[in-house]
């Protein structure tokens, strides 16, 4: 194959990579020569031992996360965040634990940073069979939990940064629990991902167990510092569900699903794919209540764009489409939960 304009600069080795790809079963050539063009490109540039054993590190972190969750791609999962310090008598290992129940019951699997406390909770609840363990190597804490050790579906990783790229590709739905440092890290960056567009929205629920008031009290700083100060706006808010009973907050991640399916940008346009159809009435309500979204035109239901060819499980779906002005993701969820609160009405 002919490579793109993305090459080595020596041609004797461009054409080695574009012969060696002759070897490889892909239909994705492309982007693995650019993959090969980048690991020549290293060692031909000024880098040193430790940037290159960063990057090797991270790449092969990756890979076997990808062929980890390949199996398992058609299941929906749940994240669950929280204290590793939190003992198994403690009422919020108690609500961790009813939570992965709670969604291992609705079909769902669950997944955590595979430690003690509040991660091992989850697993707990959840049964060995419906749980993912995504461990982080740390001197005082690397070892995973019991109801995840030797499990196949366990994955260590060396790097923060590609444990949290695999949290937020594969989770479809987010619990938190009280926390310290990380639970707070991991709280904000996956609300400033969805803010930002650069992560799907998903459905997040805090999750205070019996007594505490950790959420309601983060939720009062939020709003006092970072909303009355003009940090954020109040659409922001519909990010995050706060709740008491772990059978609630299952229910909150399930229903966000309920018409709703997944969303895709093709070019400038949104596609919604949805679990039902949607009404002319409900159409017209769209218009007036999201216009705002729009850069022209209307929200319209449509069919399957020719460039979802590869997602075929989900040509079958219902549609709606409109030219969305990426400005306010907050404001995309609200019109996500309009769709799925009509859908029971």
């Amino acid at each position: 194959m002919a490579l793109s304009n993305y090459r080595t600069g020596v041609q004797s080795i461009d054409n080695q990579i574009a012969d060696l790809l002759k070897e490889v079963p892909s239909e994705d050539l492309d982007l693995i020569a650019e993959l090969l063009v980048s690991g020549i490109r290293l060692g031909l540039e000024d880098v040193n031992r430790g940037e290159l054993k960063l990057t090797n590190s991270a790449l092969k972190e990756l890979r076997h996360s990808f062929s980890v969750f390949a199996p398992y791609r058609s299941e929906r999962k749940a994240t669950l965040f929280g204290s590793a310090r939190i003992s198994a008598g403690d009422p919020a290992y108690a609500s961790a634990r009813e939570f992965g129940a709670a969604m291992a019951e609705r079909g769902w699997m669950v997944m955590t940073g595979a430690g003690p406390g509040i991660m091992a909770a989850g697993l707990e609840g959840a049964g060995k069979e419906r749980s993912f363990g995504i461990n982080i190597k740390l001197p005082f804490e690397s070892s995973a939990n019991e109801f995840i050790a030797d499990d196949p579906k366990l994955i260590n990783f060396k790097y923060f940064f590609t444990r949290k790229v695999i949290f937020m590709k594969e989770t479809h739905g987010y619990a938190l629990l009280p926390g310290g440092f990380g639970t707070m890290d991991e709280a904000f960056e996956l609300l400033t991902l969805m803010q930002t567009g650069k992560s799907p929205l998903n459905p997040v629920v805090l999750l205070d167990p019996p007594g505490s008031t950790y959420w309601d009290r983060w939720i009062n700083f939020v709003r006092l510092e970072l909303l009355d100060g003009g940090l954020i706006s109040e659409n922001d808010l519909s990010l995050v569900h706060v709740c008491k009973d772990p059978e609630v907050a299952a229910d909150h991640l399930c229903h966000f699903y309920s018409s709703y399916h997944s969303m895709r940008y093709v070019r400038d346009r949104l596609i919604i794919r949805l679990n039902r159809p949607v009404s002319d009435d409900e159409l017209i309500s769209l218009n007036h209540s999201f216009g705002d979204l729009l850069t022209s035109g209307s929200i319209e239901k449509t069919g399957p764009d020719p460039s979802e060819v590869e997602d075929s499980d989900f040509l079958s779906l219902n549609r709606i489409a409109f030219q969305y002005n990426q400005s306010s993701q907050s404001r995309l969820r609200l019109l996500i939960d309009a769709i799925n609160d009509y859908g029971i009405k």
